[in-house]
């Protein structure tokens, strides 16, 4: 059974076996009704407002939908004493840490939905030590692949390169480029955090998943418009904007608990995301008004509307 309030996703990306509600984490009311409904033995907690940058901007907004829901959904989990809860958190919790990113460190976010991923983490722990609710934690990164919501104009660049290709616009990216990640195609690591329920190991963990390989976004810009046929497609570059410079991580422990899963080099994972992306053709996000703080907005961001 699937719960989403589609304001990053679209129905059509579902499986017809898909039992479907629409309809937010933050509704508490609405999750104590489907858990007393279903009786869930598994949940996966992969719901969230994830534009990192944007979320220094929309704070109330970030934790309320980041944290709140989260919250909402382990006290579910807990009332009905499911047996795994799965939530999906983020590198953004190590912030400005010198990578490679490992599980050991000690977090230290430098922005609100980092923050809003490391609530949620402690909040877990505090949940199994007082309830005895088992959970895993993914820290996943920059993840990319089909189905993405390529309309969204500010988080998940790979989807935003192509949809400006496909739109005849520039590739817009902040500053020189130079920024490093590790782009990860999301069949990689979806099979990984659907089995991890099932793995003994897993419980109580965190980990981190995703590609080993970083490439700065100036690289990524080239490989997305040969994966669309566009080699030449423009670039303009915006006024850098306060982001972490380098960030991927490290997956030993993944390794060693799941076993080595498969790492889709880039220019694959880009074809494959490519074909879908021209089949469905360009997207565009509904507006969003919401901005609660204006200061040190990017100009960029100011002049567009935006759609949660």
């Amino acid at each position: 059974m699937v719960l989403d309030d589609l304001s990053g996703g679209f129905r059509d990306n579902l499986p017809a076996e898909a039992l479907f509600v629409q309809g937010s984490v933050v509704d508490h009311a609405l999750l104590a009704r489907i858990f007393d409904e279903h009786r869930f033995t598994y949940v996966y907690h992969l719901a969230a407002y994830a534009a990192e940058g944007l979320s220094h901007f929309i704070r109330r907004f970030n934790y309320t939908n980041n944290v709140v829901g989260s919250v909402n959904v382990i006290n579910e989990c807990v009332r009905r004493q499911v047996e795994t809860l799965v939530f999906t958190s983020s590198i953004a919790v190590y912030g400005a840490a010198t990578p490679p990113m490992r599980e050991e460190q000690a977090p230290r976010p430098e922005d609100p939905y980092g923050v809003a991923k490391l609530a949620v983490e402690m909040d877990l722990s505090a949940a199994r030590h007082m309830f005895g609710l088992n959970y895993v934690v993914f820290r996943p990164h920059n993840v990319y692949g089909e189905y993405q919501n390529i309309g969204d104009p500010y988080r998940n660049v790979v989807g935003i390169f192509m949809n400006q290709i496909m739109k005849g616009e520039p590739m817009t990216i902040f500053g020189d480029g130079s920024q490093q990640r590790a782009f990860s195609y999301v069949g990689d690591i979806a099979e990984v955090i659907a089995e991890s329920a099932w793995t003994p190991a897993a419980q109580n963990e965190v980990f981190n998943i995703g590609a080993d390989v970083p490439t700065t976004v100036g690289e990524l810009a080239r490989f997305v418009a040969r994966s669309m046929g566009a080699p030449e497609h423009p670039v303009t570059h915006l006024a850098a904007r306060t982001e972490v410079q380098l960030a991927w991580a490290d997956h030993g422990k993944a390794r060693r608990v799941f076993g080595d899963g498969a790492q889709t080099p880039l220019a694959d994972g880009l074809s494959k995301m490519a074909g879908w992306a021209k089949a469905v053709g360009p997207r565009s996000t509904p507006p969003f008004t919401g901005i609660e703080i204006e200061k040190n907005l990017p100009p960029s961001w100011r002049s567009k509307p935006y759609g949660p």
